[in-house]
């Protein structure tokens, strides 16, 4: 036998309410129906506020059935009942104490949570009781998406700046140490703020999510490479292992000062020398490890330098404090080699 539903009174007053605000306000009620807009009646002489007409819009947002709806009181789909704050909101809108448009968080029948900005008006008997109130509900889900999506590139953007002053900071903090000629801290400036320029327009191009190392190094000596034929001089291997930001940034400026000493004293110094540059990740107790090794050859004679130059100490320092790494050089005749060990990301390979 199928099953037959009891309807409770509050139930039937309801249906009967219905049909009145049909009779009484017809074509309203008809184009309250066929709107997009979420919308309900309720009774206005009842404790609560209760449902007595939701079109179909309303049903769709909240996803109950109409006979569901029907006689509850209007708070029923408030997701926090205790939350005294947004009760006294939807009081003050019942009360006419608010412009309208408040946004109140509300729970759909399968628990899920959206908001809504809701607009309530009084419905007057011909003596101008109110006897009904017209509430219209505004899905505010898009828009609280989109202004949750906004804070957070906010935020990260924010974090980025930081970040990048920060190197500024100490960038132009090591040069001053290293030089008082205005010319060699201009240039020095210039050449550290070019390199991580054109770091950060790699990782804009790969949405600042990751970067792989083999486009960090050719993005970081290309300046270099278009000099003198120097191309046909570099000779790079290794997969094209995923960093972070903050790593991509650290090395593009580390491959910048290993570039710009090489001009200066090393294999780019003259017609012949070449940079071969190679790495792999190794295994060790507590995670794999990125051996990276620039190895010089064919340049002039390598004298050991008296003291650190101040590219040296921006290697040394900014793998140091970015990577928790740690740089070698070895100052052989026959060519500087350069040896970093920093930690192996955990996305391991890029496209």
């Amino acid at each position: 036998m199928p099953s037959i539903t009891i309807k409770s009174e509050e139930q039937k007053d309801a249906e009967a309410e219905v049909e009145r605000v049909h009779d009484d306000l017809g074509p309203f009620v008809v184009a309250a129906e066929t709107t997009r807009m979420a919308m309900v009646f309720t009774n206005a002489k009842e404790p609560g506020n209760p449902i007595i007409f939701a079109n179909d819009s309303f049903l769709s947002l909240t996803e109950y059935d109409r006979d569901e709806v029907l006689g509850q009181s209007f708070n029923f789909l408030t997701a926090h009942a205790s939350d005294a704050r947004s009760l006294a909101t939807i009081a003050s809108e019942f009360e006419g104490n608010s412009a309208g448009g408040s946004e109140i968080r509300y729970r759909r029948k399968d628990g899920s949570e959206f908001w809504a900005a809701i607009f309530i008006s009084p419905v007057r008997d011909e003596r101008g009781d109110i006897v009904q109130h017209f509430a219209s509900f505004a899905d505010l889900t898009k828009h609280r998406k989109e202004e949750a999506h906004s804070r957070r590139l906010i935020d990260e953007l924010n974090h980025r700046v930081k970040n990048t002053l920060s190197t500024v900071q100490s960038i132009v903090w090591q040069v001053l140490r290293a030089t008082s000629d205005p010319k060699a801290i201009r240039d020095a400036i210039e050449s550290r703020l070019s390199a991580l320029s054109r770091s950060h327009d790699l990782l804009t191009r790969k949405n600042w999510e990751n970067a792989g190392l083999l486009d960090v190094v050719n993005d970081a000596l290309e300046p270099f490479a278009v000099t003198g034929g120097r191309a046909q001089r570099i000779v790079i291997s290794g997969e094209n292992i995923l960093f972070p930001p903050k790593a991509a940034l650290a090395l593009g400026i580390a491959f910048n000062e290993l570039a710009t000493n090489a001009v200066k004293y090393g294999a780019f110094s003259n017609s012949t020398g070449s940079v071969l540059i190679d790495w792999k990740i190794e295994p060790a107790p507590q995670g794999g490890r990125l051996i990276l090794i620039w190895q010089e050859k064919d340049g002039p004679p390598v004298v050991t330098p008296s003291h650190k130059g101040f590219g040296s100490r921006m290697i040394k320092n900014g793998l140091a404090q970015e990577l928790e790494g740690t740089v070698h050089l070895d100052y052989r005749p026959d060519g500087v080699v350069c040896t970093i060990n920093i930690p192996a990301p955990q996305v391991t390979r890029g496209g």
